[in-house]
């Protein structure tokens, strides 16, 4: 093999290691950047990429995807002089690779102080009762804080999250007891307002029934007013209608209205509870004499036979019997 051959030849391989040596392939999730004599050129994207051998090189391979940071345990001060230990967690992403490698060393070091450093401050600010009833609240400032520190580095923090806050023992004993107190009196006006409820609510009951009957006792007196008005009316109306009939020469009328007066009387008597002997100082003939004037008003009224001669019969007197 000549010496024309041996050139060639090398020259080919010399071709080939150049070749690789330009040829990058990007993971999917990483950015590389390219620095040209140590000056940064351009940023690669994930796939196959190329890259002048001798001139250019691989200067920082930085991870795009979500990343989380454990943000260790620290002592604060509340703004009650209450100390408490907190510790948390950051979760950041990586958008400008270039600046992100550029514009700060040792990326995750810097976000972690920036992090404890907001942290203490913004809790700090806060008293002890407000700073374990409002997490979301204290998330939320951290955030904002943090993402606004960290925007020149290329870098989003997409969220701060606090994971424990431990006051001192003796502080959650006290806490407890003030707890425990809170919700005793709370129990103790619940069932004050409880009693005061059922006491308006019996009162008005009673005060409604008295109503009710008040208005029972009214509409009762109403009408017995009312039914006596009306029984007055037709005794009026009866003793009108007897009068007009004795005006007319018709007594039987007028016997008729005297014997049911007197045996409603005797039935009075009759119905007393307290009277089981009934002793009247009357004649039993007055009482037939009575009903035989309602008999003979009754024929009188009904077409029967009466007397023939038009007189009325003595009030008193005995029918005759078969008359």
């Amino acid at each position: 093999m000549s010496g024309g051959d041996i050139a060639v030849i090398a020259l080919v391989l010399f071709a080939i290691i150049v070749l690789f040596a330009g040829i990058k392939q990007v993971p999917q999730g990483y950015n590389w950047t390219v620095e040209r004599f140590g000056r940064y050129t351009r940023t690669l994207q994930p796939g196959l990429n190329l890259i002048i051998p001798f001139f250019d090189r691989i200067g920082a391979k930085l991870n795009r995807m979500e990343q989380v940071l454990d943000v260790p345990s620290q002592e604060i001060i509340t703004r009650d002089n209450a100390t408490c230990t907190v510790d948390g967690v950051a979760f950041y992403q990586v958008l400008d690779a270039a600046r992100a490698a550029y514009e700060v060393s040792n990326l995750q070091m810097a976000i972690l102080n920036i992090t404890m450093t907001n942290i203490r401050t913004v809790m700090g600010s806060m008293d002890l009762d407000n700073l374990l009833s409002n997490r979301d609240e204290i998330n939320a400032r951290l955030l904002h804080v943090v993402d606004a520190a960290t925007e020149a580095w290329g870098v989003k923090i997409t969220r701060v999250e606090i994971k424990d806050i431990n006051p001192p023992a003796d502080l959650v004993a006290s806490m407890a007891r003030q707890m425990k107190a809170e919700r005793e009196k709370r129990a103790q006006i619940l069932e004050a307002e409880g009693l005061r409820q059922s006491a308006i609510l019996k009162a008005e009951g009673e005060k409604q029934a008295q109503v009710l009957q008040a208005e029972g006792r009214r509409e009762a007196a109403f009408r017995d007013a009312e039914a006596r008005e009306r029984l007055a009316e037709a005794e009026a109306k009866a003793t009108a209608m007897v009068s007009e009939a004795v005006a007319r020469g018709d007594v039987q009328a007028l016997n008729y209205f005297v014997a049911d007066k007197y045996t409603q009387a005797l039935g009075q008597f009759a119905q007393s509870p307290n009277q089981k002997i009934l002793m009247l100082p009357v004649e039993a003939s007055a009482l037939i004499g009575s009903l035989g004037g309602i008999a003979e008003l009754a024929r009188a009224a009904f077409g029967g036979d009466g007397p023939q001669d038009g007189t009325p019969r003595r009030r008193g007197a005995v029918p005759p019997v078969g008359g």
